[in-house]
């Protein structure tokens, strides 16, 4: 890792004016509110770190010893608020048998991870490759403990040395390394191997994006059988924060004969999007009666050997932060 440039707006938000900070701090926004999701893995809260770390840092602003670690500090700032997050939440998952059990899990639009990319501005801002952001990721290292989970991301994820992390989280080389190899063996023993189509690039493979046209051209239709031959025999449904998990065909039928009738809920329109770098669907409903399809769901999608292997429900909550319209 390596810092910004000594900047005079630091030095100016330092001796304290309000403009230079906010115009400093709004440069790491994006950066710093993905890692906090990262730590937490809600999207609301994210936001709501990012807000408390900007608060913490102008409180502190004279504790920066100046020079080119600005970004660092923030950074530290950040892990710190997190992790007092998550403490006083008492919040890790025991066991994962689906992200029924982290019903805190929240998607992440990739329009918005976009923004996170080296510029002149953030040089060292690292590209948010899909690994580190799918939510099977995000739920797996929910299983970790606080300080676990602060070093994997701080080593394997942002790309910190042992010292540098070591540094920021108070803390000796040798523990923070310790720390780093539970955590790598807890994900070894978790985590899926990825698809053997996975591209280098952050591009959907053509087996998704295949699937994911025929998720909506089929949701559209109202066709049950065409819907169903997309997934596999094992697929699972969550629907975060209900605790409801699908398995299996057998299950998933009654779901997709819920929706499309008879008796119908009425007509269906999909927009595809992404969410933490996977295909997704933007669900609208034109009930009975009704003259406009209105916002109803977010599926998230995972394809797995040529099928849809997990799909995510999300609420329609979130349409606004993935540029959705209410209506159609």
């Amino acid at each position: 890792m390596t810092d910004l440039e000594p900047d005079p707006l630091v030095a100016a938000a330092k001796a304290g004016d309000e403009t230079a900070f906010a115009t400093l701090v709004e440069r790491h926004h994006r950066e710093l509110h993905v890692h906090c999701y990262r730590m937490l893995g809600s999207f609301d809260e994210a936001e709501d770190l990012v807000q408390e770390t900007f608060l913490r840092a102008w409180r502190r602003r004279d504790s920066f010893t100046g020079g080119p670690g600005f970004r660092a500090w923030l950074y530290r700032i950040a892990t710190n608020a997190s992790l007092d997050a998550i403490r006083s939440r008492s919040r890790r998952v025991a066991s994962l048998g689906s992200f029924a059990e982290v019903p805190w899990l929240q998607p992440y639009p990739d329009r918005l991870l976009d923004e996170v990319a080296p510029s002149e501005a953030e040089p060292d801002a690292v590209l948010v490759a899909r690994e580190t952001i799918e939510l099977t990721f995000l739920a797996v290292i929910q299983l970790l403990p606080p300080q676990q989970r602060a070093v994997l991301i701080l080593r394997d994820v942002l790309e910190w040395s042992a010292a540098e992390t070591a540094a920021l989280l108070d803390t000796s080389v040798a523990a923070a390394n310790s720390a780093l190899q539970r955590a790598r063996a807890t994900l070894r023993d978790q985590l899926p191997e990825p698809p053997a189509d996975r591209s280098a690039s952050e591009d959907l493979s053509a087996d998704e994006r295949a699937l994911l046209q025929g998720f909506i051209e089929t949701h559209e239709r109202g066709d049950t059988a065409a819907a169903a031959a997309l997934l596999r025999d094992d697929v699972r449904v969550t629907m975060p924060p209900r605790p409801f998990s699908f398995d299996g065909i057998d299950a998933i039928l009654p779901l997709l004969r819920r929706a499309f009738g008879p008796p119908t809920m009425g007509d269906w329109r999909l927009v595809p999007t992404r969410a933490n770098r996977q295909p997704a669907a933007a669900s609208y409903l034109r009930a009975p009666g009704d003259t406009v399809y209105r916002a109803f769901k977010l599926d998230v999608l995972r394809v797995e050997d040529g099928a849809i292997a997990e799909i995510t429900t999300f609420s329609c909550d979130f349409f606004p932060a993935f540029g959705l319209a209410e209506k159609l």
